[in-house]
């Protein structure tokens, strides 16, 4: 009998997506369900972003540029000068998604059994990143109870050895919501430069930073040039998570350089794509004064409204649209497909995120699910009420 390869049988089912069939047999039973488990928006992409697909006059469409199209890696430069990120379109690789961003930039620096640090719980897809170059996640652990601030630096420190070679952090935080603060930022200056190790730093919920704090990019870091790589990406700043826009950035020129041979063998990251975000750069601070206060409006809600519930705990996040709570209950998966197998309240019901998938340690995140507050506040409102109804007849 024909075997599978030993990758593919490791390769890590996602935790948000693995749900997916009971909130298919919920709905086919005629059920609504309110999907708070994944970080899709329904916040409207930018008029300009659909106006430039509308009235595209080609005749073709073409591959582009294996980094990119130059003209919209020229205006990402302008971009992040804007924001205190000095970098040249030459130093930005377009990728497909955020996601390849990671990938190559795994497969650029790391042998295979080489160690990046992480801080858990952290964005399951990470995990499926790894395995793919087969780079193996060492997970330094964040506690609800100090609202996964960064673990201490000596708690890197001790998980350091001579397969270690980069720390990845996501900052705002997903799964968390946690902003990394200027201060705790520099801390991983220090530890990698002492150890002379990569710092990995996915920024794409850059834009999302609440309560007057400010984001301070692993990029505006002063000596250590060769040390940062950015991960970026269009799917959540201008809420186009379809069209599979990402950057590598980086001013290292030899993982530019290397990451370029990847691109190469993939040809081309999408070209429909690559206008739309290329316009998407004009939206005006309209457009983000208008999502950040419908982000912020809904945030205060569902923290707030889910902390008056019983023996729940949600930690009140920074950045981001996402929070980690912790429940009254023992198993955080069991209680999430009962929530769509056996529960409904007014004929609807809720879907999260076991957080158990967002660890990396055996056994944590066991009584925390993840929700992403991506729907009207309305539909936040009925989905709080089905958890608060739910935990009082739920029995395990």
């Amino acid at each position: 009998m024909l075997k599978l390869s030993e990758r593919g049988s490791s390769m890590p089912a996602s935790p948000i997506r693995k749900l997916v069939p009971y909130a298919e047999a919920a709905k086919k039973k005629g059920l609504e369900v309110f999907h708070l488990n994944i970080g899709q928006p329904d916040i409207k992409t930018p008029e300009v972003g659909l106006k430039a697909l509308k009235n595209l006059n080609i005749k073709t469409i073409e591959y582009s540029h294996s980094a990119g199209l130059q003209e919209y890696r020229k205006g990402l430069a302008k971009y992040y000068k804007s924001i205190n990120i000095n970098v040249s379109y030459e130093d930005i690789l377009i990728t497909t998604g955020g996601s390849e961003a990671i990938i190559f930039a795994f497969l650029a620096t790391m042998n295979p059994d080489d160690e990046v640090i992480i801080p858990e719980p952290f964005y399951t897809n990470y995990n499926g990143f790894a395995n793919q170059a087969g780079v193996k996640i060492i997970p330094v652990t964040s506690y609800i109870e100090n609202d996964f601030a960064l673990p201490p630096i000596e708690d890197f420190e001790k998980l350091i050895t001579a397969k270690t070679k980069a720390i990845l952090v996501c900052n705002p935080n997903n799964p968390t919501g946690y902003l990394y603060s200027k201060e705790e930022i520099i801390k991983l200056k220090e530890l990698i430069t002492k150890h002379n190790l990569y710092l990995f730093s996915d920024e794409v919920y850059r834009e999302f930073c609440y309560d007057g704090q400010t984001h301070y990019s692993a990029m505006e870091l002063e000596g250590v040039d060769d040390n940062i790589v950015l991960f970026d990406s269009v799917s959540k700043r201008y809420s186009e998570c379809g069209v599979r826009i990402g950057a590598l950035v980086t001013r290292n020129k030899d993982i530019i350089n290397t990451a370029l041979k990847y691109a190469q063998a993939r040809l081309s990251p999408p070209f429909l794509g690559q206008v739309v975000g290329q316009e998407s750069l004009k939206a005006g601070k309209e457009y983000f004064d208008e999502v950040y206060s419908e982000y912020i409006e809904r945030r205060n809600y569902v923290i707030n409204a889910l902390n008056k519930i019983k023996d729940i705990y949600a930690p009140m996040p920074k950045g981001a649209f996402y929070s980690i709570l912790r429940l009254p209950i023992e198993d955080a998966e069991h209680f999430c497909i009962w929530l769509l197998e056996e529960f409904s309240y007014k004929n609807a019901t809720v879907m999260l995120a076991p957080a158990g998938g967002f660890y990396s340690t055996k056994g944590a995140g066991k009584n925390e699910v993840r929700i992403a507050y991506v729907l009207e506040k309305e539909k936040l409102k009925k989905s709080v009420k089905i958890i608060e109804e739910a935990l009082k007849v739920y029995k395990h």
